[in-house]
């Protein structure tokens, strides 16, 4: 069972290091690593070549946006089940994907997901919030439940049949993504009860109050198109269910 993980990055020479040897380090060996760099100017592209032998495909070139760069990605993608890992985040540990193969394994899913820590830039080891997504139950959507999008393993054929990612919207295409492969599609899924990915803090939902508004009308815009009843409700509940984040402790 080979597994694709993809890594979208745009001049993020800081941090795309980390993401990189987070992927190799890696126990599980049937795996493959997907860059997609927006065209970076700042030195990225410098920092990825140290480990070109170890990186199976690399495009490099102007895309339009974070969900343009991830259909490609996916388009490129050779293995049975693709994850995604951003430049900002790493994986908790070097057994991530080999717990996320055995679920898939003994569950026979089409999707496993799991937890997520936010972490502080300069300090992964300190956790600002943790996001515990739960198990799965249809009825959830309407409360505005997702899981961590980057705990959120599916396998290639689903997006061969239902399609990537919306690139009308900017931040809330993985949301639509979701709310369609588990609500209208009702893909089959497993929960892994465990944090997985540490992301750091300062991502492009949450960078600004400008960001957090187009966020909030995106998420209403996935919420009404995928016929979630009652929009307005399940966006406030969304958001809301956001705090307890900052107070549950690993």
């Amino acid at each position: 069972m080979k597994i694709s993980i993809i890594t979208t990055v745009f001049n993020n020479r800081g941090f795309i290091e980390d993401a990189i040897k987070s992927v190799l380090s890696q126990t599980y060996s049937d795996k493959e690593l997907i860059i997609i760099d927006g065209g970076s100017t700042d030195g990225t592209l410098e920092v990825i070549d140290r480990y070109r032998d170890n990186i199976n495909k690399l495009v490099s070139g102007p895309d339009k946006g974070m969900y343009d760069a991830l259909n490609k990605g996916i388009q490129l993608a050779a293995g049975d089940i693709i994850g995604f890992l951003h430049s900002d985040d790493i994986f908790y540990d070097e057994k991530v994907i080999e717990k996320i193969a055995d679920v898939f394994k003994k569950n026979e899913v089409d999707s496993v997901y799991a937890d997520l820590v936010y972490v502080y830039k300069d300090n992964t080891a300190k956790v600002l919030r943790y996001w515990k997504a739960g198990k799965f139950d249809r009825n959830l959507l309407r409360q505005g439940w997702m899981p961590p999008h980057s705990t959120f393993f599916v396998k290639k054929k689903i997006y061969d049949e239902y399609g990537g990612f919306n690139t009308s919207y900017k931040i809330s295409g993985d949301y639509d993504l979701i709310l369609r492969f588990l609500g209208k599609h009702k893909i089959s899924n497993a929960y892994l009860p465990e944090v997985t990915v540490k992301m750091r803090t300062g991502g492009k939902s949450n960078r600004s109050l400008g960001n957090i508004l187009q966020k909030s009308l995106e998420d209403y815009k996935v919420i009404k198109y995928n016929k979630i009843s009652f929009p307005l409700y399940t966006l406030i509940v969304k958001n809301l269910s956001k705090l307890p984040q900052f107070f549950h402790k690993q």
